[in-house]
């Protein structure tokens, strides 16, 4: 029998009955490579993606608009891609900012009642209300927010940033992404593509077992006895097929999955958490559902280690496409501000905001007018949105960019998603012109051919 756990579980490659829940996630996902330097020094070690899927309505949000409200119903000439050539908006009307905004904070950031607790922590926020993407369809400006491809499958920038840096802690993957249903873009969304298939996020869904089968079906000892008995078939599978990286990373995922049995049950347990920090981000205790659990979930999977957490806000109901009404961002809102806000207070008093970086963002906006300024809802809106950042190495407390008076296109210091990802890789320590890989005789990179750090939102 072997007793040193990395021997034995570096031989596996085959599947086995031992750990099928946890290698079905695993296998090609997280690799638990190790923890590689920066390009460049950098105060972040830990992203927290947060993303608001469908189309989060810029000015009704984060985007004061009161020229908007002063000219509502007015009509304006434009040539609209999403409406030059759909019967009944050949004519269109500015609509008003549904939702109030007020000043918070000492920097005086105006944000909407739709986050009136984001809202109070907008001294730690960098706002961008100059954001801009390259398509107006859900699934491609999705994939384009998360792999800087709007057409084609590419690396998500979790998996980017893992093949980057690799992990902190072995016995977890470097990537997971917590969502309740399938977003816009489908696994894309956490898929390493072309660079080795060890870096793909790992799907965690909320519910009583996040993680299926984590508990081991079997005593430790006969679980070394088995797997040792497969290692020199498996090894001599492996050597007989060298650069196979789902092979490697099968390897890998069986020595993850090893480790995964010891952390994990504890990771997802909040039962030692106080119930002045459940109420911080709106859980009742035992809860295992909802966006703060996602929340809290994050910043514990963020202290053991793990390098990028997603947290996807998607439901099997409706999302934040509000093409019929706008009051379905009330709703929505309201599941996802308290955790947010408590999520930042949380990290700020543990003192790991200090390194952990945490990014709000949705796919696009919704358009300032419609084909009726009485019309209840909005329309996909690429030319401009809002996203925010916070935390390590962020400039606290400023708005970059603006978008012009009616909120339609942006006026000054333009942020494409490109800049959004450049920004985000220097904040960890990376020169998105450096970090590439080499497929199929290119050099390929997170922000393609394009994208400047965005200067304005670093401390």
């Amino acid at each position: 029998m072997l007793t040193n756990r990395r021997h034995f579980l570096q031989s596996l490659v085959a599947t086995t009955p031992i750990f099928p829940g946890i290698v079905s996630q695993l296998l090609a996902e997280s690799a638990g490579t190790t923890a590689s330097d920066p390009h460049l020094p950098a105060k972040a070690k830990h992203v927290i993606f947060l993303h608001m899927s469908g189309g989060v309505s810029h000015v009704d949000s984060w985007d004061p608009k009161p020229q908007l409200t002063a000219d509502h119903g007015k009509e304006i000439k434009l040539s609209y891609p999403d409406f030059d050539e759909r019967p009944g908006f050949e004519r269109l009307y500015l609509k008003r900012p549904v939702f109030k905004f007020q000043p918070y904070g000492k920097s005086g950031t105006e944000v909407s009642e739709l986050f009136p607790h984001t809202a109070q922590c907008v001294d730690d926020i960098a706002l961008i209300r100059s954001m801009n993407t390259s398509h107006s369809n859900h699934y491609n400006a999705t994939l384009g927010m998360h792999t800087g491809s709007f057409q084609f499958a590419r690396p998500s920038i979790g998996s980017w940033i893992s093949y980057g840096l690799g992990t902190e802690n072995k016995n977890l993957p470097a990537f997971v992404v917590l969502a309740p249903q399938t977003p816009y873009a489908g696994s894309q969304v956490w898929s390493s593509d072309f660079l080795p298939a060890a870096h793909q996020g790992t799907l965690v869904v909320p519910g009583n077992t996040p993680i299926s089968n984590i508990t081991p079906a079997s005593p430790l000892p006969q679980q070394q006895r088995e797997l040792a008995a497969m290692s020199a078939l498996n090894r001599s599978h492996l050597a007989a097929r060298v650069g196979d990286s789902v092979l490697e990373a099968r390897l890998h995922s069986f020595e993850t999955a090893f480790g995964m049995q010891m952390e994990v049950p504890g990771v997802f347990d909040f039962s030692n958490e106080t119930d002045a920090t459940l109420a911080l981000y709106g859980l009742q205790r035992g809860q295992t559902t909802g966006f703060g659990w996602q929340c809290l979930a994050a910043r514990r999977l963020v202290e053991k280690g793990v390098r990028f957490v997603e947290l996807i806000d998607v439901g099997s109901a409706n999302n934040w496409d509000a093409h019929g009404d706008m009051q379905t961002h009330v709703p929505l809102a309201k599941n996802v501000d308290q955790p947010i806000a408590g999520l930042l207070r949380d990290l700020k008093s543990r003192g790991m905001l200090a390194d952990t970086l945490v990014v709000w963002t949705t796919e696009f906006g919704r358009t300032p007018f419609h084909q009726s300024a009485d019309h209840p809802g909005r329309e996909h809106h690429s030319w401009a949105f809002s996203s925010w950042l916070a935390g390590a190495g962020v400039k606290a407390g400023v708005v970059h960019g603006s978008t012009d008076e009616h909120g339609i296109r942006v006026a000054t210091d333009g942020v494409h998603v490109h800049d959004f990802h450049a920004t985000i890789l220097h904040l960890m320590g990376l020169n998105h012109e450096k970090l590439t890989y080499r497929h199929s005789g290119r050099d390929y990179r997170l922000t393609d051919v394009e994208g400047n750090v965005v200067k304005g939102v670093l401390a």
